[in-house]
């Protein structure tokens, strides 16, 4: 066999070569399509659903799922990758938004995407899920955390006892924190407001304690007081009268009413009346004109048809307090019931724990 002239092997390597290049600008050409696949059609819906539960800005990753990056989306979080390249059935993210498994339905409470996104999801993952987006940026901007930078931040650190500042006119500090005020008002070259009123005191005492104000009458026969017996007496004797008011409970109970998100119906999409809801209000506001301590005023809302009961009236008492679980928004089209009991202890735990 002859051996190959030089110049057939040179025709042979610019054939070879030239396939070469022409694979290298397809795989350009593909790649430049699937990131351009992801811009248009995958990062909208993530940003849109999913990074308010599960990305670096939101400081939220739940079951240490975080969808912001390309790494975290292959890496995956609790239990697999939530993205295999090219292979949609082992995807955890594409069987969670198909809402084929009960127990992994994303986003959640929310209806199921459109059919063309899950599909648009699947060919991304089987074009091997071509992701630019680069972690290393998202890491920069999150600062280092570390258990001792924590420990020096304010809210950590046990407080410390400071002596109160010498002021230019020590006879207006009342207390010593009056003399740090006084000393900064003094730095800054100001100088304290004068003593205000006593009929403006009441109307700010009575505002504070039940949120209204002082009848022309209440406000006279208090500045009589006040030239009887003087305005710390005066002061005193209104503060008691106003804490056995009805209206103290209904003044600070609303906070708590607030905090427990009460609501006389469910809301959401079909809004249904609660028609005993008022019974758990006026509970809240007996137990605050009763001085009911923190402890026990939690107790009964949390536990109350397990706690003891002296007689048929406290027993009613506690089980009331137990509305603080009943209320609160449900989603009363919701059809799978096991759905349906897991969104309420959820919202009952979120309540709870946010609440206290």
């Amino acid at each position: 066999m002859k051996p190959p002239s030089p110049s057939s092997l040179l025709c042979a390597l610019l054939v070879v070569s030239g396939a070469g290049l022409l694979r290298g600008e397809v795989a350009k050409e593909d790649e430049a399509a699937g990131v351009a696949f992801f811009e248009a059609k995958i990062r909208p819906v993530l940003a849109k659903h999913c990074y308010e539960c599960h990305s670096a800005e939101s400081g939220k990753s739940k079951g240490g799922l975080l969808l912001d990056t390309r790494e975290g989306i292959r890496t995956g979080g609790d239990t697999a990758p939530a993205v295999v390249p090219g292979d949609p059935a082992k995807s955890l993210l594409l069987t969670a938004i198909s809402h084929t498994d009960p127990d992994l339905e994303m986003p959640p409470k929310k209806p199921q995407l459109p059919k063309a996104v899950i599909a648009d999801f699947a060919a991304w993952i089987e074009l091997g899920a071509p992701d630019p987006r680069d972690a290393a940026k998202l890491a920069v901007q999150r600062p280092p955390v570390d258990i001792e930078s924590g420990r020096k931040f304010w809210s950590y650190r046990k407080p410390q006892r400071h002596t109160a500042p010498a002021t230019k006119d020590p006879a207006w500090a009342m207390r010593d924190l009056d003399r740090f005020i006084l000393a900064k008002l003094e730095q800054d070259g100001l100088a304290p407001s004068p003593d205000a009123e006593p009929v403006t005191l009441l109307r700010r005492l009575y505002f504070d304690l039940i949120g209204l104000p002082p009848t022309p009458a209440e406000a006279g026969a208090f500045a009589q007081r006040v030239q009887a017996t003087g305005l710390d007496a005066a002061l005193a004797g209104e503060v008691d009268a106003l804490l056995k008011s009805e209206r103290f409970g209904e003044r600070w109970g609303r906070h708590w009413l607030d905090v427990a998100r009460y609501a006389e119906s469910s809301g959401k999409e079909t809004n249904i009346a609660y028609p005993h809801a008022w019974r758990y209000r006026d509970y809240v506001i007996a137990s605050f004109n009763a001085d009911k301590p923190y402890d026990q005023f939690l107790r009964e809302q949390i536990a109350g048809d397990l706690l003891p009961a002296q007689d048929d009236r406290e027993r009613a008492e506690h089980l009331i307090a137990t509305g603080y679980l009943a209320i609160g928004a449900k989603s009363q089209n919701e059809q799978n019931p096991r759905q349906f009991a897991v969104d309420v202890a959820d919202e009952q735990i979120d309540a709870i724990s946010q609440g206290v």
